[in-house]
């Protein structure tokens, strides 16, 4: 149960967007920005991947979950594969330039002040635009927020993990920014 009456019984993040339908309309379109836009070298799949990951060092089930099902929706891959890179992205089979980014975006969890210099030039090494490397800071950063907004207000979360991943193609087609809060 959340700690706050949010006036309706929608889980994780939906819950306090539709409370909130200013901050909510805003924190989509960052969102829809970061995650869906087309203008982007990054996949779609890379950066709800990142954002996943970082749910997921944030414990934040619902985040990790429906971020997590999204990147094995553009991936064309299972949540089991999406599980392991959260898990040991190390030993998984993903582009070198895709760990590096991971790493950067794991350090930002801890802090921003964690990135180094050496994590920034390994990943430019491996090729990566200085685009990709703000977008996943952005990204790493933007989740460290909405996870910390579904936790802080002890929203609720579906268990069954097959929910998030039979909504993950209405989202990807659907996109954020003109997201219905109220379903």
């Amino acid at each position: 149960m959340a700690y706050i009456n949010l006036q309706n019984d929608l889980p994780g993040i939906r819950g306090p967007m539709a409370y909130s339908p200013e901050t909510g309309k805003a924190l989509n379109e960052l969102a829809e920005i970061l995650l869906h836009d087309e203008n982007n070298t990054l996949t779609r799949g890379e950066r709800e991947l990142i954002g996943a990951y970082v749910s997921s060092e944030n414990d934040c089930f619902f985040c990790q979950n429906v971020h997590g099902a999204m990147a094995q929706h553009y991936f064309k891959s299972d949540m089991q594969f999406i599980d392991n890179i959260k898990k040991d992205y190390h030993s998984t089979p993903i582009s070198d330039k895709l760990k590096s980014l991971l790493t950067i975006a794991g350090s930002v969890q801890k802090g921003g002040k964690y990135v180094t210099t050496e994590q920034v030039e390994h990943a430019k090494s491996l090729g990566a635009a200085d685009k990709e490397i703000h977008d996943t800071v952005l990204i790493a950063a933007a989740f460290c927020m909405f996870n910390r907004y579904v936790d802080g207000l002890n929203t609720w979360a579906p268990q069954d993990r097959q929910v998030y991943v039979e909504r993950a193609k209405m989202r990807a087609e659907d996109g954020y920014a003109n997201m219905n809060l109220k379903k």
